[in-house]
Formats: structure tokens, sequence, C-alpha cells
């Protein structure tokens, strides 16, 4: 009777474990809900990549056909019109297009790189902080190194030497950003590690494989996704600037911060759209991200919890 009541005592009390880990991140949802500029930042990254997926069917034009030779001269630099919203540039391409077209190109840079840089840096983070020592001292060495580097010079450094594709940029970008999160693995792994569970299961002979990967790694998660929705605002940015100075996608594909480099010429002359409405697309993704960024780190973070 005394074995039977025990186990019957044992089934509510994990279940309501259970309860509670899913509370965890309903009550994240809800408090980020609340969060004004977060909720108004989530809008903005979603109808910018709702925009990405349906092109096509929200614009009228093919984002590299030059409208000078079907439409005359009246293409050339059309101002914003009914026809034109964000009118067009001196090839006659219609820029309303090509900012929608760019808004591919820098999600997928953002998305790809992050993705890179988040793989690099939990791998070697989780490393550090789970066997320290000497291998803790490397990578922690190899992190300081990237930081003292300049980040937009280092980059600049891999694209210049090699031939200009999509896949290079997004390598590169992703290369050299992975340390901020290596330092945030780092210092959650070595936080987890102490805890009871990963203790037990070192106890029974878990493996040190079995024990990142099913263990650690799931706790830390939480961390990672903040430093990953703020870095995809960084990152943009920088693509964008490197498609400014010419480093980055290169034409005739819209991208955004080369887009800006060529209307930069006609913009003290009166022509200011080229230049004006990408510059703002980038703005508004950014600050999205950067937004939706701040508001998720408040919603994880357990010291918020009431």
């Amino acid at each position: 009777m005394q074995t039977k009541k025990s186990i019957n005592n044992t089934a509510p009390v994990k279940s309501k474990r259970m309860s509670e880990g899913r509370s965890l991140w309903m009550d994240a949802w809800l408090r980020l809900r609340k969060n004004k500029s977060a909720t108004f930042g989530l809008t903005l990254v979603i109808i910018i990549c709702l925009a990405a997926i349906f092109a096509p069917y929200i614009t009228r034009y093919d984002p590299y056909k030059q409208l000078i030779w079907t439409e005359g001269i009246k293409a050339k630099l059309a101002p914003p019109s009914a026809e034109h919203w964000f009118g067009t540039d001196v090839y006659g391409r219609d820029i309303y297009t090509r900012v929608v077209y760019g808004a591919r190109i820098s999600l997928q840079i953002g998305f790809a790189a992050t993705g890179m840089s988040v793989i690099i840096g939990v791998v070697l983070g989780s490393l550090a902080g789970y066997y320290g020592g000497f291998i803790d001292d490397f990578i922690s060495w190899l992190t300081n190194v990237v930081f003292a580097f300049p980040f937009l010079l280092f980059v600049l450094a891999l694209v210049a030497y090699l031939p200009p594709s999509l896949p290079l940029m997004y390598s590169a970008i992703g290369v050299v950003s992975w340390a901020s999160f290596a330092r945030v693995a780092r210092g959650q792994v070595m936080q987890v590690k102490r805890n009871e569970y990963v203790e037990a299961a070192t106890a029974v002979g878990g493996g040190d494989s079995r024990i990142l990967f099913r263990h650690i790694l799931p706790n830390i998660l939480a961390p990672i996704i903040v430093q990953a929705t703020l870095e995809m605002g960084s990152i943009i940015l920088l693509e964008s600037s490197l498609s400014f100075l010419g480093f980055g996608v290169q034409p005739p594909k819209p991208a955004w911060g080369f887009m800006i480099s060529e209307g930069k010429q006609f913009f003290l002359s009166g022509q200011w759209w080229w230049s004006v409405f990408p510059g703002i697309a980038i703005m508004v993704l950014v600050l999205g991200f950067n937004l939706f960024g701040d508001g998720l780190r408040d919603a994880l973070d357990p010291r918020l919890k009431q």
C-alpha cells in the first residue's frame, strides 16, 4: 500500500512540473504581447517578410526591366506617382519593385549568416563552458581575437579577394560574427552544468555529447534566440554597408545598399527617391528586429516574472 501511494503521489508532481515548464513560455508570450514596442517591431518584420515572399503578386514590373526601352525618356528618373509609387531610377526601373525584391536578398543574407553564426558560436561556446581548462582558454582567446579586429574591415578583407556571390556574402559575415554567440553560450553552459539534473546525468554514466545536447543546450535556448534576433538587425545593416561600398551583392540584383550608392549622386539634384526609399526599408527592417529583440529579451528574463 505504501508503494502504491508513493507511485500515485509521483504522477501529479511530474504533471505539475510539466505544466510549469509550459507556463514559462506561455508567460513569456503574454509579457511579449503586452510590450507595445516589441509587438510593433514584430509587426514590421512580419510585413516585410510577407512582402518578400509575395513580391511577384504585389508588384507590377520586373525588377530588372529597363522601362526606358518601352516607355521612352519619360521613364528615366520619374518622380513618385500613381504609376510608379517610389519613382524610377536612371535606367527606368521601378524602384518600388526593386525595394520589395531587395527584401528577399537582405532577409536571405540575414537569416543565413545568423544561422551560421549561431552554429559556430554555440558549438565553440558550449565546448569552452563544459570542458573548461585548455579548451576554454583557447576558445576564449580566439573569441577575443575576433572581437579585437574591426568587424567591417574583417569582412571586407574576406569579400574583396574572393569572387562576389550571395553564398560568399553570408558565409563571410557568418564566419566573423560568431563571437558574441560563443560568449553567451559559454556563460550559460557554465551556469547550467552546475544544476542537479546535469550532475545526476553524469553520475549515471551519461556521455558528454548526450549531456550537452539533451540536458544543457535545450536549457540555454532562450538567451541564444534573443541574441540571434538582435544580431539579425546588425547583420542586415552590415550587408547594406558592404553593398553601398560595392563589395556586397553585385548589380543588377536589387540590393538596398547598392541602390543607395547608385542614387546618392542624384540626391542633391532633386532625384531623392532613388536613395531615400531603400534607406527607409533598411531602417524599418533593422528597427523591427531591434524592437522585437529587446522585447523578447525582457519577456524571457526570469527575473521579470511575477
